[in-house]
């Protein structure tokens, strides 16, 4: 599947903003199974300095310097991405999950890079009210992933999808007992949960397509950034990705931007200004197929 994306964000301040450096994860990762194939940046107005690299957890980053008096700041990516996700391991397949939070925990051959993703992050720390709503999906010798796979439905089935409830300061714990939110409450939640029963997960931002497939219902998060979770199934199999806000395993529907521990660490655009004063914040998607 071979997706043309367009991710435009528009800041209209207050006051004149004298000076801005901003730090923009907004590039496409390159990965075995997603292809960037071109990608655009462009903002208005045009940065004095801009600067491409990678960050800790290996996800493009892009910062502008801008010098300009402005009273708006505007944003675009713009990407073709080929994806083509590989298929789950059968979940009977895969090791209880005691075994691969011993392994993450003992940070063996092949447990660097989850290691990091079993400890607290600012955003989401191992909150245990929430490790007991997940131990319901991991009974003693279950393997991994058929536990991951029933939370995952359990999220879906047991949070409402409604915006404008919470925002970025909402706990884990409120969502927990509100029992709604967005999909990146539901992320925060089943990562936060998984943490505490010392499974490692990281949390996953980017796109979910905008378009069904033929007979299939509209995906809920569509038209603005998504967010899921990986999480960890020992050296043997890897990551697999799960989408909790709608219940899936991801496949050719999403379009990864990168990951980290939580929001915080690949928010999409994050700045530091001189001036500005109160801001209005407009973000528009759009997440087209090319071709199947």
């Amino acid at each position: 599947m071979i997706y043309r994306v367009r991710h435009t964000t528009r800041y209209a301040y207050g006051s004149t903003v004298d000076l801005a450096a901003h730090m923009l994860h907004l590039r496409p990762r390159d990965l075995p199974y997603q292809q960037v194939r071109s990608a655009d940046l462009t903002s208005l107005p045009a940065a004095a300095r801009r600067r491409d690299g990678l960050d800790h957890f290996g996800n493009a980053v892009t910062w502008l310097f801008i010098d300009a008096p402005h009273d708006l700041f505007e944003v675009t990516a713009e990407a073709e991405v080929a994806v083509r996700y590989p298929a789950p391991p059968a979940a009977a397949a895969t090791p209880p999950w005691e075994a691969v939070r011993e392994a993450a925990r003992a940070g063996g051959p092949g447990a660097w890079e989850a290691v990091e993703y079993r400890f607290d992050s600012p955003m989401c720390p191992a909150v245990a009210a929430a490790g007991a709503y997940v131990g319901a999906s991991f009974p003693p010798g279950r393997p991994v992933l058929a536990g991951l796979l029933d939370l995952n439905a359990r999220i879906r089935a047991d949070f409402r999808f409604r915006a404008g409830v919470t925002d970025l300061s909402t706990q884990v714990a409120e969502v927990l007992e509100r029992r709604e939110g967005v999909c990146q409450d539901f992320t925060h939640l089943m990562i936060s949960g998984l943490r505490a029963i010392g499974l490692p997960a990281r949390y996953t931002s980017g796109y979910i397509r905008t378009r069904p497939p033929p007979g299939q219902p509209r995906r809920r998060g569509a038209d603005q950034s998504h967010a899921w979770v990986g999480a960890w199934l020992g050296a043997d199999h890897g990551w697999v990705e799960l989408d909790p806000t709608n219940g899936v395993v991801v496949q050719e529907e999403h379009v990864v931007l990168g990951w980290g521990r939580d929001y915080g660490d690949i928010s999409p655009v994050r700045g530091v200004m001189l001036g500005g004063g109160d801001h209005g914040l407009t973000i528009g998607v759009d997440l087209e197929p090319v071709e199947d």
